[in-house]
């Protein structure tokens, strides 16, 4: 008796729980082949992918990273290329009423066959493709990828022109611009399915995406509205629980589901998304699942940040404007430029994207540039920035250059951006939307107008506005609510106007080899590009090499600076500024100090220039591969001197000084929604350690969101070549300077060091009885010293953390190297 109760307990408790009727999806990521066309062997490939990368892994070519390797690999761009796979399904799921496959990404020129049936042609890496293919599916199938070389196509479309479109044949095919060759990147122009392929089945319902409205943001209340994209819908009373941080928050029955279905959502009390240097990044995890009485359809989630963002361009007495305002606060940009992480997209995993972000956030930044010659990133990067309170600048895919207006090319570029903006219009991490790099600036200041007739200027103008006046802000204000801007910079720096109006890119500095002092006498209202090239670690100087040495005159490594004058300007730059050793190694290190030295100006002077100018984003972030580059962390994940200097500089409380002559003005920038506090004390100290003047001012206080000038003497100066300045505030220490580097008297004496080991590496304990200058300390041991390059104040102990993951009990071969043993 007593079982049978049980058993029809347990029935009853069964039936009432919800059944299931979800879509299948299925990777096709295994058993991938590829050959050349022409080839009859067939070798293993990697998928996601590329062709350089599996050549690569089947040891049919050198790593194109390596010494001059990348030179002899261009006959691979120059080859068409096939992938094949064979894959089963099962009978329940070919039993499915919908089957599609779905492309993330094929790059480029692909034809697609399925069981030797021709399902599809595509002709941009940016766009996914799905196709119905329950027609055509079987238990047992051959999926075969053919993908034809670009030059085919680029070469035919150029032809239906008659003039010449700057730059060159890429313009013609929509994939990442910077595999044609850049100034910082190699000309590795890869092919294959660099994205994710799967299977998709259904029956009757399937959710495809998910958009959350904010209606209003109020303290009290957030009033949103989720819209689901569906397809195939045949049932017409649906119910739809909403989940909020996993408590169900609302259900919504018998409702008629027409796309756009829209869900009214409220959030009491709403916790807000913030940079991180503002407050937290609070997420929002949303998730909706939709039943046919008892039985689950489908259900989808997504993180989401409540909060507003707005570019603020207003005319007034000196311009106009441009800034950004998070939940009605004007946040001041501090950041970067980003590259793609790899010439070859699937070497770069979730452990880089989540170092480098964690690096961004390390160096106190708020805003990333993402270029637009690169690609729009894989969706991990942005969840990590929503989560990180990393702020982005996104670019459409358009850089350094005119692009066609015929009616095919714009259809595809309007597909391109509608699919991107719709993928991304979740993320709280977005701010911008920016039509294209330089474009705008190219066409009118780099000649691109020379020799053309004024029908022929008309036309490439007006094709130009086709896309950058009318497809992409049309499709950004459609489907999501961040803000766009047309083309970066807004003016060029041929403009008078670059100052005073829009964003600006001050290439003055290194292409027009101005002195740095040009940054602190040209302040543009937000400087979105501004940047100075060094040498690379040691580690990646050696792996370009592939020996042990600092060797920078082989041609391997010359191959690896892609700036035609880059030697010559760090060197002409070198001589003004600093010592120029005689030694590899000393140079590298030195070359380093002077891209820290040189882009710190420009942070800082922008920063001072608060509220005039509002934001710094200096070029670049990162490396695509091992190279003499812009970027302050190199291929390796090294940070250069640039990133520790960066870290220092974007602080949300920075002491910064100006000097000009024997008079110091000293401002504090105050970042911080709070006024901060405290004692400026500023001290005047020989190189040995002694006081000679020591200025003390009352308790001083800077508004929130400020930039104040705190201090304005004259000061008496003996020797400027012995001396420097010491200012503390809010417990922060900074030293300045009142000569160039190359012209301070450094003493040359031992730094006293201890080495301790912890558990997450060592403990490096150093003292000196002068100052030493720039401390670099370097091992081949793999790791990160939480400071680099910095001050040694004299008869001070400071105190460096190396985190290392190497399994080693002594830190034997740490070399120390500083500005001291350089100058004469």
């Amino acid at each position: 008796m007593k079982y049978s109760v049980l058993v029809i307990i347990l029935l009853t408790l069964i039936s009432c729980q919800p059944k299931h009727d979800l879509p299948v999806t299925v990777d096709l990521h295994k058993d991938w082949q590829f050959k050349a066309l022409t080839d009859s062997i067939w070798q293993a490939a990697t998928v996601p992918g590329n062709v350089h990368s599996d050549l690569l892994d089947n040891k049919r070519i050198e790593h194109p990273f390596i010494g001059a390797n990348e030179d002899s690999l261009q006959w691979i761009t120059a080859t068409d290329w096939e992938y094949k796979t064979t894959f089963f399904v099962d009978k329940e799921t070919l039993l499915k009423k919908y089957i599609e496959l779905h492309f993330e990404g094929l790059d480029t020129y692909a034809s697609v066959f399925l069981n030797d049936s021709l399902i599809l042609e595509t002709n941009n890496a940016f766009q996914e493709f799905s196709v119905d293919v329950k027609p055509t599916l079987k238990l047992q199938n051959e999926l075969r990828i053919i993908f034809e070389r670009t030059s085919i196509s680029e070469e035919n479309e150029k032809a239906k022109l008659n003039y010449q479109l700057p730059e060159g044949n890429r313009i013609f095919t929509r994939k990442a611009q910077f595999q044609y060759g850049w100034d910082w990147g190699p000309k590795l122009n890869t092919n294959g399915i660099w994205r994710p392929v799967t299977l998709n089945a259904w029956n009757d319902f399937k959710i495809k995406s998910i958009q959350i409205k904010q209606a209003t943001l109020e303290k009290d209340k957030a009033v949103l509205i989720i819209d689901l994209e569906t397809k195939n819908i045949v049932i017409t009373n649906l119910i739809f629980d909403i989940y909020v941080n996993d408590s169900l928050t609302k259900t919504l029955e018998n409702l008629p589901l027409i796309y756009p279905s829209i869900l009214p959502l409220i959030i009491k009390n709403p916790k807000l998304w913030w940079p991180h240097n503002l407050g937290k990044p609070f997420l929002y995890d949303i998730k909706v699942v939709v039943r046919d009485d008892k039985t689950i359809l489908d259900s989808i989630s997504v993180k989401k940040g409540l909060r507003t963002i707005e570019l603020v361009t207003e005319k007034d007495s000196i311009g106009e404007s441009f800034y950004f305002k998070v939940n009605d606060v004007p946040v001041y940009m501090k950041g970067a430029n980003y590259i793609p992480q790899n010439s070859m997209q699937n070497k770069v995993t979730d452990a880089h994207y989540e170092k480098l972000l964690d690096d961004v956030v390390d160096a106190n930044m708020n805003m990333l540039r993402v270029w637009g010659g690169g690609i729009y990133e894989n969706d991990i990067f942005y969840d990590l920035c929503d989560e990180k309170g990393i702020l982005i600048w996104q670019d459409f895919m358009f850089a350094c250059a005119m692009y066609p207006g015929d009616n095919d090319f714009l259809e595809n570029v309007e597909k391109e951006a509608i699919q991107n903006v719709k993928r991304l219009q979740n993320h709280a991490s977005i701010a911008l939307w920016c039509g294209n790099n330089e474009s705008s600036e190219g066409w009118n200041r780099w000649g691109w107008q020379a020799n053309r007739s004024d029908n022929e200027k008309d036309e490439i103008w007006n094709n130009y506005l086709k896309i950058f006046d009318s497809i992409l802000p049309n499709t950004v204000s459609k489907h999501t609510e961040a803000p766009y801007w047309q083309s970066s910079p807004r003016y060029g720096r041929g403009n008078p106007s670059y100052k005073t109006e829009g964003d600006a890119h001050d290439w003055w500095i290194w292409h027009d080899a101005y002195p740095f002092e040009h940054l602190e006498e040209n302040v543009p209202r937000f400087m979105s590009e501004f940047g100075f090239q060094s040498l690379p670690s040691y580690e990646t100087i050696r792996y370009i090499n592939q020996n042990d040495s600092i060797e920078m005159s082989s041609a391997g490594f010359k191959n690896h600076q892609k700036h035609a004058r880059g030697f010559q300007l760090i060197d002409e730059y070198m001589q003004r500024d600093f010592p120029v050793p005689s030694n590899a190694e000393d140079y590298v290190y030195v070359s380093q100090l002077l891209q820290a030295y040189g882009i710190a100006k420009g942070i800082e002077v922008h920063r001072r220039a608060k509220p005039y100018n509002m934001g710094t984003l200096y070029w670049q972030l990162n490396d695509c591969w091992p190279a003499v580059s812009w970027s302050s962390i190199d291929y390796f994940g090294n940070w250069k001197a640039l990133h520790y200097q960066a870290k220092k500089s974007f602080e949300n409380v920075l002491i910064s000084a100006v000097i000009e002559d024997n008079r110091v003005k000293i401002h504090i920038v105050n970042d911080h929604l709070e006024p901060v506090s405290g004692q400026l004390k500023v001290t005047l100290i020989d190189f040995q350690g002694n006081n000679s003047i020591e200025y003390n001012k009352e308790q001083i206080t800077v508004s929130r969101l400020s930039s104040a000038l705190v201090f304005n003497e004259e000061l008496t100066i003996k020797d400027k070549s012995t001396s420097f300045l010491r200012v503390t505030f809010d417990n922060k220490t900074r030293l300045f300077y009142f000569n160039k580097p190359k012209n301070l008297k450094l003493d040359k004496a031992p730094i006293e060091k201890t080495i301790t080991k912890t558990t997450k590496g060592f403990q490096i304990t150093l003292r000196s009885t002068t100052l030493q200058k720039n401390v670099f300390l370097h091992t081949k041991a793999k790791g990160h010293f939480s400071d680099n390059y910095f001050d040694l104040m004299p008869n001070t102990i400071v105190e460096i953390e190396f985190e290392t993951e190497a399994e080693i009990e002594k830190l034997v071969d740490l070399k120390i190297k500083t500005l001291n043993d350089l100058v004469q």
